[in-house]
């Protein structure tokens, strides 16, 4: 008894370091929750440049930095200047009366006061003094010093997390595998579904979302700058972004925004055929530039999806409800952990048996199409599911 003793007072002091770490840890990752999970959505963004650029650049750190330095950052700079824009004609639109949104505008409010320091360099050069104009953006500018200090720290955070990532991610697979892996392949088959569909979610769905909302504010905003006089296109940045939004949605995509607004600019031109071009330019550069040229770019990557349209759907208008403005990144990453857990894990646990990694179908997967006189070869019940 002597000898158990100190042994169990040390494994004791030993627990206590542990949890003590343990919280920190999750003190660091709640307080930096949306920083973190924005990382991991840079780096999924990014990983499949990253690995083409292996190809020819052979330092990987290298070629996680060039990754980053020439695409992942200046997407990101350019989607929070659109953004911020849209949000600039989105307060505009708020205050002419033509559109009420008061259970939200309290949540939008502070959204609004950041982004009215961003400028249009269209409004700058138009100005009659446009140093003027410039020395007043920067005043305003001065007041949120604090906010842009912020701002820069934590994208700083998350490019250093995507370039770890990017950089080591293979030897983390592996430490993860020698150190968790269990004998029947359940851990492995379960990370390696999880990691799929992040890739999916995260580079075919939110990337396509971001490039198409970037891409048709800078589309409609060139359209405004060649409109006749009679007409032109209402909020331009803010019908992009809402495209870049509408292209999250299965089947019909961003012809919900764009098809009433090009109908809204038949009805406005009927009875003048001589700017009756402008709306069918509208048409073409909607469909060919903002519709045709991100889907075709960006759907290799994300056929062969496993996930129901509808649940991912539904993560992404629960995720910022419940979590704020990461909870876009943050919902589907906790509807694919759930998913994969219920489908692959929870029924063997459930009925008490050895857990087998592919025994259990996943109940949450689109169905498959059926195909009369014709048997399903062996292996493409996957590939069908996409």
């Amino acid at each position: 008894m002597d000898t158990v003793r100190p042994l169990d007072r040390d494994r004791l002091g030993w627990w206590a370091i542990a949890l003590a770490l343990g919280a920190l840890v999750v003190y660091l990752l709640y307080s930096f929750l949306g920083t973190f999970v924005f990382g991991i959505f840079v780096y999924y963004a990014t990983r499949p440049i990253h690995r083409r650029l292996r190809r020819i650049i052979k330092q990987r750190s290298i070629s996680a930095a060039v990754s980053l330095v020439a695409i992942a950052i200046p997407v990101l700079l350019l989607a929070f200047y659109t953004i911020a824009l849209a949000m600039q004609e989105l307060n505009r639109l708020l205050e002419s009366g033509e559109l009420s949104l008061l259970p939200l505008e309290s949540l939008l409010q502070p959204y609004f006061d950041i982004s009215s320091v961003i400028f249009d360099p269209a409004t700058i050069i138009t100005q009659e003094n446009a140093i003027e104009g410039l020395r007043t953006v920067l005043r305003e500018a001065g007041t949120y010093l604090e906010f842009f200090g912020k701002g820069a720290l934590h994208l700083v955070v998350i490019i250093i997390l995507a370039f770890y990532l990017l950089r080591d991610d293979n030897r983390l697979a592996d430490w993860w595998r020698q150190r968790f892996a269990d004998k029947e392949g359940v851990m492995e088959a379960y990370m390696t579904r999880v990691d799929r569909d992040f890739s999916n979610i995260f580079f075919g769905n939110i990337l396509n979302a971001i490039l198409t909302g970037i891409i048709g504010s800078i589309s409609y905003t060139a359209l405004n700058f060649v409109s006749p006089a009679a007409i032109s296109l209402p909020y331009p940045t803010l019908l992009g972004l809402l495209t870049g939004i509408a292209s999250l949605i299965p089947v019909i995509g961003i012809k919900i925004v764009y098809v009433p607004v090009a109908i809204y600019l038949l009805v406005m031109t009927a009875g003048m055929p001589a700017v009756l071009w402008f709306t069918i330019a509208f048409v073409v550069v909607s469909f060919v530039v903002v519709d045709v040229i991100p889907d075709l770019v960006l759907r290799p990557y994300v056929s062969g999806r496993n996930l129901h349209l509808g649940m991912v759907m539904l993560a992404y208008i629960f995720g910022p409800l419940l979590f704020g403005w990461y909870g876009l990144f943050l919902g589907p990453m906790l509807l694919v952990l759930l998913v994969h857990f219920v489908a692959l894990v929870l029924p063997e646990l459930l009925a008490g048996a050895p857990i087998q990694p592919e025994t259990v179908p996943d109940p949450l997967a689109p169905p498959e199409p059926e195909v009369e006189n014709e048997r399903d070869e062996p292996g493409e019940t996957e590939e069908s599911a996409g």
